[in-house]
């Protein structure tokens, strides 16, 4: 049993215990003393369990549910290694570090399943925790599918940046028919550093991150940055919103369209990109459509060019053919359908077709 100073220590830790702390025991004995878990944002999650029987316990396993968007529901079991005994303290921990990590506000379900010598099974009940990043102190304010957290600024910058997402919800269903299907959360930390050290091994330049299948988006904006931080919240909701809308078992997105969605939504193309597509037509080094429609390129010159074809590509479509093909193309998606099967049922061109389209427009003689 845990003595009551190391008791005390787990309560100051944030323990959260099975409710009202009422031990499970089955006919013969078999009986759960404590179990607790506590949260070390980013980073960990310690399971904590201990029990006691009338002989030994032979086996026991943690099983976790994590809440997230998915094609069916996963339980993960853990087996736990240690030494039969009549009474038992075992833990599991969590590493994120070995297995990546998850948004704050994450969910998960866990429970424990015992046997004892005898053959006598216990299982506890469900308990819900919630991954939170306690380190600071969040204010809350919903509207509508959005709800912001922040912990720097006042009201009036909570403000500022919820009338920037419900401005981007009404602006991407206008122009795409999409529209959030879950409840958003908005996580804005106060600069891009401390928002990475919410996250296990960020790259060095993020800035920001949607979350999909945890409808979740983490920002670093200062309260001095929000023209930046509009940008940035149009582009990662974008993300989100139009994620949660194909979300299918058979395909993605093709690159293209999923970054120029989210870069139109941002708002009207910066003079220096248009001058940078501009250039790469006179200099013949236009990416194709094709290989757009995969991952980008790590150099930047190259990413940077592909993100602006991106933005042009959607804006040909959606100024030549309207928002209803769009709608229809992305719900086409959903369906798994493949990249050139989709564009010409709702298009009646294929990807290459799309590309000598897309030029003759960006690009007129």
């Amino acid at each position: 049993m845990i003595r009551k100073t190391a008791l005390l220590v787990l309560v100051l830790c944030l323990l959260l215990a099975l409710p009202g702390a009422v031990p499970v025991q089955a006919g013969s004995g078999l009986t759960v003393l404590d179990s607790s878990v506590v949260t070390d944002f980013p980073t960990r999650l310690d399971f904590n369990l201990s029990a006691a029987s009338d002989v030994s316990i032979t086996d026991i396993r943690l099983r976790y549910i994590v809440d997230q968007m998915g094609h069916a529901q996963v339980t993960s079991e853990v087996y736990i290694d240690f030494t039969p005994a009549a009474t038992v303290d075992v833990g599991w921990g969590w590493d994120m570090r070995k297995t990546g990590g998850l948004p704050p506000g994450s969910r998960l379900r866990y429970w424990w399943t015992m046997e004892d010598a005898n053959g006598h099974k216990v299982e506890t009940r469900p308990v819900q925790v919630q991954f939170n990043d306690d380190r600071y102190a969040w204010q809350s304010l919903t509207e509508g599918m959005v709800t912001l957290h922040w912990y720097e600024g006042d009201k009036s910058f909570a403000r500022e940046i919820m009338t920037t997402a419900q401005s981007v919800l009404a602006h991407l269903e206008e122009s795409t028919g999409a529209r959030p299907e879950n409840p958003v959360k908005l996580y804005i930390y106060d600069d891009a550093q401390a928002l990475r050290g919410a996250m296990i091994f960020p790259q060095e330049w993020t800035g920001g991150v949607a979350f999909t299948r945890f409808s979740t988006i983490v920002i670093g904006i200062a309260p001095g940055k929000l023209d930046w931080g509009r940008r940035a919240i149009a582009h990662e909701l974008t993300h989100l919103v139009v994620h949660q809308m194909v979300f299918n078992p058979y395909n993605e997105l093709p690159t293209w369209l999923d970054e120029g969605l989210a870069m139109y939504t941002e708002g009207t193309l910066p003079p220096a990109f248009v001058d940078l597509l501009i250039e790469a037509e006179d200099e013949g080094s236009l990416i194709s459509v094709r290989s757009l429609s995969s991952p980008f390129s790590a150099y930047a010159g190259q990413s940077t060019l592909a993100y602006v074809q991106s933005y042009s590509l959607v804006e040909f479509l959606i100024y030549n053919y309207g928002q209803s093909h769009m709608l229809e193309l992305l719900n086409t998606f959903r369906e798994g359908s493949g990249y050139d099967q989709a564009l010409g049922r709702v298009y009646g061109f294929d990807t290459d077709g799309l590309d000598s389209l897309w030029r003759g427009y960006a690009f007129p003689d």
